[in-house]
C-alpha cells in the first residue's frame, strides 16, 4: 500500500471516529494488511452512518475531498454506497452504508485495531482475516468469479494466517453466504 493512499485513508477514519461512526476497512487493504500486500486504486470501508450523519460527514471533507452531499444523503437513507475522492491525489474511498444485515454487523463488531503505518502509528479498525476472506469470496461469486486478483488476495490471506484462522467462523459464515464451494476449493489450493 502506497503511504500517500495511507494518509488519505486515515483522513477518513480520523471523521468518522469524529462523529462516532463506527466503520471497519475491508477490501484489498484488509487483505494486505492480513495476506500479500498489493497496490490499490480505491480503498473500502463498511460505516454505520445515520442519516442525520451524513451532511455532517460531507461538510467536514469539502477542503480535501470531492464528496457530493446529495449522493451521500441518499446512499445513507438507501442504504447503498458512495465514494469520495482526495483532491490531490484523486484516490478514491468506497463506503459501503452498513445494511441490516447480520455479516455486515459481525464483521464490525470482530473487527480489529492495526496499525496501518509503521512510520506514523496511526491505527484503524480492519476487518478480521476470516471476514477478509469471507467478504472476498462473496464479492469473487458475485463477480462471476472471474477476478484473478480477488481470488489471489483470498489465497494470499489463506497462506499467511492458516494457522490463526478460525476455521468454524470460516466454515459457517461460507455456508450462510453460499461460498463454502469456494472456501474449499481455496483452502484446496493453499495446501
Amino acid at each position: 500500500m502506497d503511504a500517500n493512499q495511507i494518509d488519505v485513508v486515515l483522513k477518513v477514519v480520523a471523521l468518522l471516529e469524529k462523529l462516532n461512526i463506527p466503520y471497519v476497512i475491508g477490501g484489498s487493504f484488509a487483505s494486505s494488511i492480513h495476506g500479500l500486500p498489493r497496490a490499490t486504486h480505491d480503498a473500502d470501508l463498511i460505516a454505520l452512518i445515520k442519516p442525520e450523519q451524513a451532511v455532517a460527514f460531507a461538510a467536514e471533507l469539502q477542503e480535501e475531498f470531492y464528496a457530493d452531499e446529495q449522493t451521500i444523503k441518499h446512499a445513507v437513507r438507501t442504504k447503498r454506497h458512495f465514494n469520495v475522492i482526495h483532491l490531490d491525489s484523486i484516490f478514491k474511498v468506497d463506503i459501503f452504508v452498513a445494511k441490516p444485515s447480520r455479516f455486515e454487523t459481525t464483521q464490525i463488531e470482530r473487527r480489529q485495531l492495526k496499525i496501518l503505518s509503521k512510520d506514523l502509528q496511526q491505527k484503524a479498525y480492519i476487518a478480521s482475516a476470516e471476514d477478509t476472506i469471507l467478504a472476498k469470496l462473496d464479492w469473487y461469486r458475485r463477480g462471476n468469479q472471474v477476478s484473478d486478483q480477488q481470488w489471489e488476495d483470498i489465497k494470499g490471506v489463506i497462506k499467511v494466517q492458516i494457522k490463526h484462522l478460525d476455521m468454524q467462523y470460516l466454515k459457517h459464515w461460507a455456508q450462510e453466504l453460499n461460498v463454502s464451494d469456494l472456501l474449499e476449493r481455496a483452502l484446496a489450493e493453499c495446501g
